[in-house]
């Protein structure tokens, strides 16, 4: 394969690529727009979209990652899916104020942002918020050009477009913050969900406060790996276990007390103490033995045991959540042995995969923000769960070293 492309750089040179690829949602958009053959123009973007990450793969795999390339890409991608989401606002589809929003953002990374980062020496390469934004707005196309066939579907294009904007400031954002520091913010970003969830609790706001928890539980999964990967300061460990300690502990102890019922209380101190001996646990004891291997748990990991009670809050009744409250925590105090899910699992997961995986799961959210199905995303939560023990446990036991005696 590496040889027919180095004798075909003109049709398969990465570069070519994104001009392929650019040419094509031009015509696709001429097509769906502009003519009677809709079909043909939705089929033509969608090989466009699935061509962005071939370039990238090319690049990579043939040794020709270039400057210009990197600047090349998400201009092509810009270029790509922008004009058809700018058309689909003016269609009544989405939000023009959202689609300006985000036109704004993008064009401002594209050719502001990335010149000050290479006057200060910093990369301009896409990181993954951007990928993963990348991927839900080929997809959003693709939605509105359905949604204007079938308008009894679902319009959920405005919460999409939103979580568009975020992932693309987060990663204008990031681009500019020194590596050693990624972890420590994380873990910051982390503990004022705790807190907001402690106040969308106060006031009776369940959902949103669960979906709070669950955003300080994706900062909590990479926070480790990023330390590891880039470094961190000396306060980035006492920084990651207050904020597990708030996100992971206390707040869904106040979700049991103000959803549970006459016993809650109860049962959220249960929960509570349960939490912070596993903490205080793996702190004192568990980071210092040799049995051990990195990237492995004694006992269910607290954002788990968190989620566990969590869905159960959305979905059964306080009797039932004091059961599986009681259920978590007993988990999360045993010694059964759970791999971490960034550290370890993620590690095995293809990078295309976990950022396509990525996109499905905002995706996702967005659907329940905009349908308001609370059942539904608890036995989401719920489910999540459950494959993640199923895989840690089943997937990856053949790594795990016999249980010391």
């Amino acid at each position: 394969m590496q040889d027919f492309i180095l004798s075909n750089l003109w049709l398969m040179h990465p570069n070519a690529i994104c001009y392929w690829r650019s040419a094509m949602a031009v015509v696709a958009l001429i097509f769906y727009f502009f003519s009677s053959y809709q079909e043909l123009g939705i089929v033509i973007f969608t090989f466009a979209a699935i061509l962005d990450g071939v370039d990238g793969i090319v690049a990579r795999n043939c040794d020709m990652v270039t400057e210009w390339g990197e600047w090349l890409d998400p201009l092509c991608d810009k270029l790509t899916y922008l004009p058809p989401l700018i058309g689909f606002a003016y269609a009544g589809i989405l939000s023009t104020k959202l689609i300006w929003i985000l036109v704004a953002v993008e064009l401002f990374g594209q050719f502001f942002a990335r010149k000050i980062l290479s006057l200060l020496s910093f990369s301009v390469a896409a990181n993954n918020f951007g990928k993963i934004k990348a991927i839900i707005c080929f997809a959003l196309v693709i939605f509105c050009a359905l949604l204007e066939e079938n308008p009894k579907v679902i319009n959920m294009g405005d919460e999409v477009l939103t979580a568009c904007i975020v992932l693309s400031s987060a990663s204008l954002i990031f681009k500019f913050i020194p590596n050693r520091l990624y972890a420590d913010i994380l873990s910051t970003l982390n503990f004022f969900c705790g807190v907001t969830s402690l106040y969308l609790t106060y006031n009776g706001r369940f959902a949103w406060a669960i979906i709070i928890i669950i955003i300080g539980q994706l900062f909590d999964l990479f926070d480790g790996r990023m330390a590891e990967k880039h470094g961190g300061t000396k306060y980035g460990p006492y920084l990651d276990d207050i904020a597990d300690f708030v996100s992971f502990g206390l707040s869904p102890a106040y979700i049991i007390v103000r959803s549970g019922g006459s016993f809650g209380w109860f049962f959220a101190l249960i929960f509570f103490s349960g939490v912070a001996y596993r903490l205080i646990r793996f702190v004192t004891v568990d980071k210092k033995r040799t049995d051990l291997p990195d990237g492995i748990f004694n006992g269910l990991p607290s954002p788990a045991g968190a989620l566990v009670v969590l869905g159960a809050a959305l979905v059964f009744p306080p009797q039932v959540l004091w059961v599986i409250a009681a259920l978590s925590v007993g988990l999360m105090v045993s010694h059964i042995r759970f791999s971490h899910f960034g550290r370890v699992v993620l590690k095995q997961i293809p990078r295309p995969l976990f950022i396509l995986a990525s996109a499905a799961m905002v995706i996702a959210i967005a659907f329940i923000l905009k349908t308001k199905s609370v059942q539904l995303f608890g036995y989401l939560i719920l489910s999540s769960v459950c494959i993640y023990m199923v895989v840690c446990r089943k997937w990856l036991e053949p790594n795990l070293p016999p249980t010391s005696k």
